[in-house]
């Protein structure tokens, strides 16, 4: 008989599989509702757009394929959009017909996959960096995160990648006590001058939900030295974040073009 801990090993991964099929399931369903009850709204600002992984399957809901994030660009520019940094949008809300791409956790696909779409349309986009996975520290870092070389060449190349922060460890803000969350924002600031140079002021909520950033850690943030923080919804994001919309598998043309509509602006991820 197999170690009592592999049998809880076996059965955390047995239970993590059903919730992120039941995740899935239920994500199509909400999904597809609202786009259906969806008329569009009134718009003075720009968006923008949160997506992770492009073509890295294991990220489950939060992953697209090459071939879905180019057509998400095509339906946007169908759409009258036009692309721009991030950071325009956040510090000066943008226009209605303005849209801008981040990606959370820096994975390897978004360098592979992301960056050269990108380069093809000529679109600014944004990274935000878990700056201990930069680290590459183990095996799963090694193989699934960009390392800090990279992160500097994509940065430098003019491939038009902007660095953020998403924190040392991506850990829940919602249940970090006061220390534990100035640990992981400067922290991350502090890896990122050691190993790039510079000290981002702009950082994306790990999770990114309104209640994965208390009231506590937006003072530990500006007391950081952060300017900006990203959050997810338009409408249900804590107060003094930046909105963005999450991006995921089941969004192809109909729940896309929903979302660009405002289709989602009070929906949050569920998991």
């Amino acid at each position: 008989m197999a170690p009592m801990a592999e049998q809880l090993k076996r059965i955390a991964r047995a239970v993590g599989l059903r919730r992120a099929r039941i995740a899935s399931a239920r994500m199509y369903v909400e999904r597809h509702a609202l786009a259906t009850g969806s008329r569009g709204r009134r718009r003075k600002h720009g968006r923008i757009l949160c997506y992770h992984s492009i073509g890295q399957s294991w990220m489950g809901v939060n992953d697209v394929t090459p071939a879905q994030f180019r057509r998400h660009i095509e339906l946007a520019f169908q759409a009258g959009f036009q692309f721009v940094p991030a950071a325009h949008v956040a510090r000066y809300g943008g226009r209605a017909n303005e849209l801008a791409i981040t990606f959370d956790d820096a994975l390897k696909s978004v360098r592979t996959h992301g960056a050269p779409i990108l380069r093809d349309y000529g679109i600014p986009w944004t990274v935000f960096v878990i700056s201990g996975w930069a680290e590459q520290r183990d095996a799963f870092t090694a193989e699934n995160a960009l390392g800090w070389r990279e992160l500097h060449d994509l940065a430098a190349d003019g491939a038009g990648a902007a660095l953020g922060s998403h924190s040392v460890t991506h850990p829940d803000f919602g249940q970090l006590e006061p220390s534990r969350m100035r640990d992981e924002l400067e922290g991350s600031r502090d890896m990122f001058e050691k190993r790039l140079g510079f000290r981002p002021t702009e950082f994306a909520v790990p999770f990114g939900q309104s209640r994965n950033w208390p009231a506590a850690a937006r003072t530990a943030a500006a007391e950081a030295g952060y300017e900006v923080v990203y959050a997810q919804a338009e409408d249900t994001r804590p107060p003094g974040t930046v909105a963005r919309t999450f991006v995921t598998r089941v969004d192809h043309d109909r729940t896309f073009t929903a979302l660009l509509r405002g289709a989602y602006d009070r929906w949050e991820e569920w998991y």
